[in-house]
């Protein structure tokens, strides 16, 4: 009986010891190559479902738009599915619900991707493939859905521009970035420009096999994810990866007032601030937890909804893309306030940044952070989505295992110093757009540009 016991000890303290330990592997084991078309390829080998989640991004988005063509992106990558030299629009869609699958995707200023899922078994998972390799390679963009698309994102842009809110994203994004390629917008003329000779040239140039990043994620072997890609992918001009894009420069300090009839006017600040591969990535994403990250717990929420009631909600966020993205804090406050509750945001960020966040405030953000990390990764799809972006903006490939250790690693002195670095008031932007139909509202908040 004693020796039992003994054994029983040593078992439950050895138990105990591995449960003290940190995590050695917190995100699924990804394998990559790279195929013999020049794809580069990320593949998880997931049991759980009979399904295979699949995204091809190329570096097509909007920053990829030739100066007079701002739009030509996001038209290329929605007329996709429009139509092959076999197969119509209506044709696409009825096989793809035959056999099955989800064919979806997007576009955003680096990367435009097409996304697949389908069930595992292997003539629904070939046929879907099929699809879908056709669509990346054999696009016809037909002449009368180019013209029914461009009515249609004209009619959106025109409702858009009706918004304060749409009016305070674009007059923000082009205000600090200005004529970096992440500043362009989609106007009514460049919309009209846009040709079917123009959307085969992008297609061409940028939808190559070269500069294709393949994740694929679920139930299949290494093997079967091999011949996935190179199938999706050897139609496809070899070309070459796309060029490196410019860093922003970082703009003058300045604001921007623009009048609308709103009773609620829309506040925006910021500036570019980090890449996917920033070094200071971690120092920046725990501190703006604290700053405007965390929701109801963050200091701006405390400072300017809680102490003052300027407004529901403000947030502020960070954007990595290729090159630095955006850094912004918004909020929605009445017209007649929105210069005090300008002033709260503006001096909570000043002390944010000399004095970083409490030990307090520190230890909160990254417990939040490591503790709704595995929420992130509960599902195959949203596996597919982190190792898409693993990817294409081509992070180590233990990215996802680090991240919990690189959160706890991050200290306040790492945060003081990465925001003092990176949100520099002299470059601050300010945009408010709105609050002239709040009849209380007395003085003017900015000037006019």
């Amino acid at each position: 009986m004693q020796t039992l016991s003994h054994s029983l000890l040593r078992s439950f303290a050895a138990a105990m010891a591995l449960l003290a330990m940190p995590s050695v592997q917190a995100g699924p084991k990804i394998q990559h190559w790279v195929a013999d078309t020049g794809a580069r390829v990320y593949f998880v080998e997931s049991r759980a479902l009979p399904m295979v989640d699949i995204q091809i991004s190329f570096a097509a988005g909007s920053a990829y738009d030739p100066a007079d063509r701002a739009g030509l992106a996001a038209l290329t990558r929605s007329l996709l599915e429009a139509g092959t030299a076999e197969l119509d629009e209506q044709t696409i869609a009825e096989r793809s619900a035959d056999i099955g699958a989800q064919i979806g995707g997007g576009v955003d200023q680096d990367r435009a991707s097409l996304t697949v899922r389908t069930l595992s078994s292997a003539a629904e998972r070939n046929a879907a493939v099929a699809l879908a390799a056709e669509l990346l390679a054999a696009p016809t963009f037909p002449q009368s859905v180019l013209e029914r698309e461009r009515a249609r994102s004209i009619a959106a842009l025109r409702e858009a521009l009706t918004q304060p809110a749409s009016l305070a994203e674009r007059s923000f994004t082009a205000a600090i970035f200005g004529d970096h390629p992440y500043g362009r917008l989609s106007t009514e003329a460049s919309l009209s420009s846009i040709t079917r000779e123009d959307l085969l040239r992008f297609h061409r140039q940028h939808y190559v096999a070269r500069g294709a990043s393949v994740a694929i994620v679920g139930d299949v072997s290494r093997a079967e994810a091999a011949v996935l890609a190179e199938r999706l992918t050897k139609n496809l001009p070899a070309g070459e990866p796309a060029a490196a894009l410019p860093a922003p420069t970082q703009p003058e300090r300045r604001s921007i007032r623009i009048d609308h009839p709103a009773a609620q006017a829309h506040l925006l600040l910021g500036l570019p601030g980090m890449a996917r591969q920033d070094p200071d990535y971690f120092p920046l994403l725990v501190g703006n937890y604290v700053l405007g990250g965390g929701g109801f717990v963050s200091r701006l929420t405390r400072e300017v909804r809680e102490k003052r009631g300027y407004a529901y909600s403000v947030y502020s966020y960070f954007s990595p893309q290729r090159v630095a993205g955006p850094f912004q804090i918004g909020l929605q406050t009445r017209g007649a306030q929105a210069a005090d509750a300008l002033a709260v945001v503006e001096q909570t960020l000043a002390e944010f940044i000399a004095a970083g966040p409490t030990a307090e405030e520190l230890q909160a953000a990254r417990d939040n952070l490591i503790n709704g990390f595995g929420l992130r990764l509960d599902s195959n799809r949203k596996i597919l989505d982190h190792v898409a972006m693993i990817g294409f903006y081509q992070l180590p490939l233990d990215w996802l295992d680090t991240y919990p250790q690189q959160v706890a690693a991050v200290t306040a002195e790492a945060v003081r110093d990465a925001f003092a670095r990176r949100v520099r008031p002299e470059h601050l932007v300010t945009v408010i757009v709105g609050g002239s139909g709040d009849t209380e509202r007395t003085a003017d908040i900015g000037s006019a540009q």
